[in-house]
């Protein structure tokens, strides 16, 4: 289950008390104070864990602590200290202190962590208050009390490509078929409800991150639909592929189909929709021959012809389009393979040309 939004307490652990001890050994008729320091409390630690993708773990528990540190003993002996409580959560999780509204941290990296809570110093034993004129101390310190803090996390996927257009454009099919990724498909509309993350292995040595969003409509930025909740995660990739059905479902051309999404991500955010992006024509198997349309089906019937073969705009909906929003448009058929290697390639051609993704702040 893809869960992205959470809200948790944290505690530090307190510290332990220094203890009161006077030695007792044999031979020493008055021992002088021998009262220990309490160990340390753990701090709470969170770690952005590679391979995590959903803050799950947060769903069914909302507090979490870190172990005290012990109390001081006799001879002079140090309490353990807590160990600290590291909190593995996905990579591109910010943390927010819930009360006070600022971003703590934004863990945009595998690797990166950040202590939240710190632990409270342990108490100083009773050895530690002997003065020549106070030889036998009776009184120690208790242990500070550690850090707490009420805290909200949202992920933010982080991935090279995200998948966008209206419901049903074609994305989940395209993940399954460039990936291992196993999303839901079907022939409605919102068939995904949660985003999918997919490897693409494009070469021995070159691979990349792509990203099924759940499909945005109109009026998305306003909270109509799943695109809400669900916008912020385009903000992590570092290119778009535009998504447009030949014969887009809800009766629009493909341009105004092309158009309503621009005006969500504008409307969103200015630097989203400044991402480069490809535009992409789906389902071009769909596609037959203006002038003769049973030869069209009969060509898909035997298999004839190259599915991997790029798919020329000549006159209909791929042309138009690419002319109605002065853009170049790619045509491919996820059914089928036609144009998912030139897809893929210029995918390729458009990362290198991005370049590697700068040190992200709050998004």
């Amino acid at each position: 289950m893809f869960i992205d939004e959470a809200e948790i307490h944290v505690k530090a652990g307190d510290g332990g008390r220094g203890s009161v001890s006077f030695r007792r050994e044999a031979g020493i008729p008055r021992g002088g104070p021998d009262g220990g320091h309490g160990g340390h409390g753990g701090s709470v630690v969170f770690h952005a864990r590679e391979g995590l993708d959903t803050l799950l773990d947060f769903r069914g528990r909302h507090h979490w602590h870190a172990p005290d540190g012990e109390p001081g003993r006799g001879k002079d002996q140090t309490g353990a200290s807590g160990e600290d409580l590291v909190i593995n959560v996905p990579p591109g999780t910010l943390i927010y202190d819930r009360r006070l509204g600022i971003l703590i941290k934004d863990l945009s990296r595998p690797g990166m962590t950040v202590t939240i809570a710190r632990g409270g110093k342990g108490g100083r034993g009773n050895a530690s208050f002997a003065t020549p004129t106070e030889q036998t101390p009776r009184h120690a310190e208790p242990g500070e009390p550690g850090e707490a803090r009420d805290l909200r996390l949202e992920l933010k996927l982080i991935a090279d490509v995200g998948l966008v257009g209206l419901p049903n454009a074609g994305k989940s099919t395209l993940l399954a078929r460039l990936s291992a990724a196993r999303p839901k498909i079907a022939d409605y509309p919102f068939t995904t409800l949660y985003p999918h993350l997919g490897i693409v292995e494009a070469g021995p040595e070159r691979r990349f991150i792509m990203a099924d969003l759940p499909g945005l409509i109109e009026g998305a930025h306003q909270g109509v639909g799943l695109g809400d909740e669900f916008l912020r995660h385009i903000e992590r990739t570092r290119v778009l592929v535009h998504l447009v059905e030949v014969q887009p479902h809800t009766g629009q051309t493909p341009a105004d189909a092309y158009r309503s999404i621009r005006r969500e991500l504008e409307a969103y955010s200015r630097a989203l929709a400044d991402k480069e992006e490809l535009l992409v024509m789906t389902k071009a198997d769909l596609l037959v021959c203006p002038e003769r349309p049973e030869h069209g089906r009969r060509e898909r019937s035997r298999g004839g012809g190259d599915p991997g073969a790029p798919a020329p705009l000549g006159p209909g909906p791929p042309r138009e389009l690419a002319e109605a929003v002065g853009r170049p448009v790619l045509l491919i058929s996820a059914a089928t393979g036609q144009g998912l290697k030139e897809l893929v390639a210029a995918v390729l051609d458009l990362l290198d040309r991005v370049g590697e993704p700068a040190e992200r702040g709050k998004g």
